[in-house]
């Protein structure tokens, strides 16, 4: 009987294992997590979870009986040391597991602050998995002060949920802005008001130089010199595509692992899928990290395992929460050299329509999901409405479709 393996028990892994069945594969399926709890949506964990608007099972993807009913073996808690593709094996706790196909899912790791300014002092914190968010909470009580470090978007979703629970929150970015690597200055330049008009002190074009402290963390040094006290540290400065299984196996990386267009790594009998896999898209390759990707991905894959031979073909969108502000984004923004700002139809709902010449590349709409809509539509139809039009209020957003 067909043996399928799959190491990572993230949103991909899960994706991919359920796909498998719903498509009447009727082999032997393992997946393999390093962490104890079945597989869980990471989004809210910075957000609902840590205000305490969730709680532990409602982050779960599937009740844990699912895997069992689905005759699909859930090795939790577990670490794949060892993979080797010859043989077509993987060393798990001393124990080695054939496989006929296997799966990489394994995700991304947060981008840590070097021992050598801090970054081990204790009170010192990633926001990545169930483990470190539940570590942090203690650490959010009112009055306390946090510095963020990064001003993306995890950084600026933690400081939302911080400003919330009436914490001093004080966000360096040494960019001239935030949000500089993702966002045009438009979307920056919304996302600095909201929060310094809940309190945050933003610190841009500001680095950090050290946390200082005699075991825990208790202060930090600036690049402008600044010195602050602080009760505990956040770091949010990026993750990186987890591909240290694969590169040990002699598999091909490339910003990630690298896949083809169906999902298949250098070896053909293992594939990628979610934020550690890298693909064609449109001419370049491309990694994204972002639920929709893992999912979508995933489920193709899962297909290809099973000989479909399918092409993935992304559909980029992201979203962002921050205080009563829904951000969501279609498209992706790269190579832009114009923005569109539209004001919705609500208070407080604005869209940023980001062009490359005349091509409509990507929309940020806050609190305008109509926008985000329309704007995801065009975008996968491969229509660009003339940018007059999608600045003058009264152009009806349905009319630029048929533009």
């Amino acid at each position: 009987m067909s043996h399928i393996v799959v190491v990572g028990a993230g949103q991909a892994g899960a994706s991919l294992v359920a796909k498998l069945r719903n498509e009447g594969f009727d082999g032997q399926i393992t997946l393999i997590g390093e962490e104890t709890a079945p597989p869980y949506q990471r989004p809210p964990l910075s957000k609902a979870y840590l205000l305490g608007d969730m709680e532990l099972e409602r982050l779960y993807l599937r009740p844990e009986s699912f895997y069992a009913d689905q005759d699909i073996t859930l090795r939790l808690g577990a670490h794949v040391s060892a993979l080797d593709p010859a043989a077509k094996t993987l060393t798990v706790h001393g124990e080695t597991l054939a496989y006929d196909q296997l799966a990489l899912t394994t995700g991304s790791t947060p981008r840590r602050l070097p021992a050598a300014i801090g970054g081990t002092l204790d009170g010192v914190y990633v926001v990545r998995g169930l483990a470190d968010v539940d570590a942090m909470e203690p650490e959010f009580a009112e009055g306390r002060h946090v510095l963020i470090i990064g001003g993306g978007y995890i950084g600026l979703e933690a400081a939302a949920v911080a400003a919330k629970k009436g914490l001093k929150v004080t966000l360096v970015e040494m960019a001239e802005r935030i949000l500089q690597r993702v966002a045009s200055p438009e979307t920056s330049d919304y996302f600095r008001a909201l929060h310094e008009a809940h309190g945050v002190e933003l610190l841009e074009g500001t680095g950090l130089s050290r946390l200082t402290g005699e075991g825990r963390v208790t202060g930090a040094e600036l690049s402008d010199g600044t010195t602050l006290e602080i009760d505990f540290a956040l770091v949010g400065v990026g993750i990186a595509p987890a591909t240290a299984l694969a590169e040990a196996a002699g598999l091909t990386l490339d910003n990630g692992i690298m896949t083809d267009a169906q999902g298949r790594t250098s070896n053909p009998a293992i594939w990628a899928a979610g934020d550690c896999a890298s693909f064609p898209y449109r001419g370049q390759r491309i990694r994204l990290e972002s639920v929709p990707n893992a999912i979508d991905q995933a489920e193709v894959v899962a297909q290809n395992m099973l000989g479909k031979g399918i092409d993935y073909v992304a559909k980029p969108w992201f979203w962002s929460d921050q205080y009563d502000v829904k951000l969501q984004i279609a498209g992706l923004n790269t190579g832009y050299d114009s923005v569109v700002t539209r004001t919705g139809d609500k208070a407080g709902a604005v869209s940023f329509w980001y062009y490359q010449g005349e091509t409509l590349l990507a929309v940020d709409a806050a609190n305008d999901p109509r926008a985000y809509m329309i704007g995801k539509r065009l975008i996968e139809a491969g229509k660009s409405p003339a940018r007059a039009l999608v600045a003058d209020p009264a152009t009806e957003l349905k009319a630029l479709m048929s533009a």
